[in-house]
């Protein structure tokens, strides 16, 4: 829906209204959230808006005509729940373990294939584009995991929202992109905005106070799978054997840096994982 939308319509209009869109949705779900805003969880929703806006602007730009397809897309911006962790000790100094380079190795040879190793279809810019959105999407949950923690996260996710609205927003004034008219753009904008953004935060911060977060992580990983799956349904984008392969890699990856990280928690440590906006949420482990 993204890729077909900013076919007709500016990238940064398309990102403001979208977000627009979730922003009023949240509330209407939310509708207490506002009552609980307070100066620091605007100041850290701010700076984890910003890392969000990125994202998905980087994410979005590369979906554009004649960049990358959605499927590969999918798959590629899985990559940041194996990238956080070397992030994470970077920025926090929590050293990665074993299981973050296991899962590493594994994504990386996954997006070899997936991107045409040994093969045709080779990298382009917009798989460039999106490689970014996922290093930008592994400082927002680095933000959320950190200066983010303890915060109520509706109020944050209310910001964040809003940060990604008003910043596209502006953006957007020097597309001067008329009103959207289109059916296809105003499905694209509620589908996106109010279930993808909205009503998906709202299911799983419901699902996880239910399930343990490896369940949860084991769940969500499945994410990129759906993209592709819909990728071929809608459009009929099929990835090739390699894809496959590299995709299944991407996969198991994820699944080594997220599940298995939990299973081989030291003692003294526990799971970190909150709800997010963009997609699987990166599991951090905190000492106690």
């Amino acid at each position: 829906m993204v890729k077909d939308a900013v076919a007709s319509y500016p990238v940064y209009s398309f990102l403001g209204l979208r977000f627009a869109v979730a922003t009023i949705a949240f509330l209407v779900l939310f509708p207490s959230t506002l009552s609980r805003l307070n100066g620091r969880v605007i100041k850290a929703g701010i700076v984890a808006g910003g890392f969000l806006t990125a994202g998905y602007v980087f994410q979005t730009l590369g979906l554009a005509p004649g960049m990358t397809s959605p499927g590969r897309a999918a798959f590629i911006t899985g990559m940041f729940v194996v990238i956080t962790p070397f992030m994470q000790a970077v920025i926090l100094h929590r050293m990665p373990r074993w299981t973050a380079w296991v899962g590493v190795a594994s994504a990386v040879a996954g997006l070899w294939l997936l991107s045409g190793g040994g093969g045709s279809g080779g990298w382009n810019i917009g798989d460039t584009l999106v490689l970014v959105c996922a290093v930008a999407y592994s400082g927002h949950m680095i933000v959320v995991g950190s200066i983010g923690r303890g915060h109520d996260m509706r109020p944050l996710t209310l910001v964040q929202l809003a940060t990604v609205t008003v910043v596209c927003g502006l953006m957007g004034l020097g597309e001067r992109a008329p009103a959207p008219t289109s059916a296809s753009l105003w499905i694209a904008l509620a589908v996106t905005g109010v279930l993808a953004s909205a009503v998906a935060f709202a299911v799983q911060t419901y699902a996880q106070k239910h399930l343990s977060p490896t369940r949860t992580a084991l769940i969500l990983i499945c994410e990129p799978a759906f993209g592709g799956l819909f990728a071929w349904l809608a459009v009929g984008e099929r990835l090739g054997p390699a894809g496959i392969a590299g995709a299944a890699l991407i996969l198991v990856g994820m699944a080594v840096s997220q599940v298995l990280a939990a299973v081989v928690a030291r003692r003294g440590e526990h799971d970190v994982l909150e709800a997010a906006l963009e997609g699987p949420p990166t599991h951090l482990l905190e000492s106690e």
